[in-house]
């Protein structure tokens, strides 16, 4: 099976109407869902490679950018969690129509767990993997954590706060609109019921998201079949070649279960 051609989806109307780019390719079921982490897109290692394996087992598997990423539309400092969302439900939509394993890294660990909870009695997620999940960032470890009084001063003063990043030469941009839009999607606190097996993976050499904060999540699924597997040494990407190969092997377990 070869890779697939990009495609781009319409999202959205009137001034909030984007275009969202996707690759999807055939197979069997149950297929892949991957979704990347803030500022990342589908052409990242991780992303790479579950397609890739995806692709040699002969399953379906299904990645896109949200806007303001990769090769989407729509403009990064615009967007929020609501509209990552918004495209995340279209793409299971439309895509995702028959058994899916839905891999969430970072924010996509947030946004995998949004879709399981929206999208539940379809009956057509399989399970989670979830890499080092950052439900609540915006509030849990950004706002409450890691900014200070003056930073919160700066992001409500000037709508816009840019945040140097440990992964690329350019700071991230945090709006004061990412923060207050991400108070509406808090998850963590209450109890959560997805209804499939859920896997999470997680270093506990994350800088970025303490596992502590992980083990949060396993504590809100009391109802849900959960394996919690800590990488000693591991860091927030976990895409080292044996991360990845824990990783793979996670998919594996759920798609044979």
């Amino acid at each position: 099976m070869s890779q697939s051609e990009l495609q781009f989806l319409d999202v959205g109307s009137g001034p909030s109407a984007r275009s969202i780019a996707v690759r999807h390719e055939a197979g069997s079921s149950p297929g892949v869902l991957w979704l990347s982490g803030f500022k990342s897109d589908m052409s990242g290692s991780k992303a790479e490679e579950v397609a890739r394996h995806a692709r040699d087992q002969g399953q379906r598997v299904t990645r896109f950018d949200y806007s303001g990423h990769g090769r989407s539309g729509g403009d990064f400092e615009q967007a929020c969690l609501s509209d990552w969302l918004e495209e995340t439900l279209a793409v299971f939509d439309l895509f995702c129509t028959q058994p899916t394993l839905v891999v969430g890294s970072s924010m996509g660990g947030w946004l995998a767990m949004l879709l399981a909870l929206a999208r539940k009695e379809t009956g057509r997620i399989d399970g989670l993997v979830l890499i080092a999940p950052a439900l609540d960032f915006t509030e849990e470890l950004m706002w409450k954590q890691r900014f200070t009084p003056g930073i919160r001063e700066i992001v409500l003063r000037d709508g816009r706060f840019e945040q140097p990043s440990a992964y690329s030469g350019e700071p991230y941009v945090i709006t004061k609109k990412l923060i207050e839009d991400g108070r509406n999607h808090l998850l963590l606190g209450t109890s959560l019921h997805t209804g499939c097996p859920v896997t999470i993976l997680q270093g506990i050499q994350d800088p970025d998201v303490p596992w502590q904060h992980a083990q949060r999540l396993v504590a809100a699924l009391p109802q849900d079949d959960v394996v919690f597997t800590l990488v000693p040494d591991g860091d927030h990407r976990l895409s080292r070649p044996q991360d990845i190969d824990l990783l793979l092997k996670a998919i594996d377990r759920l798609r044979a279960s």
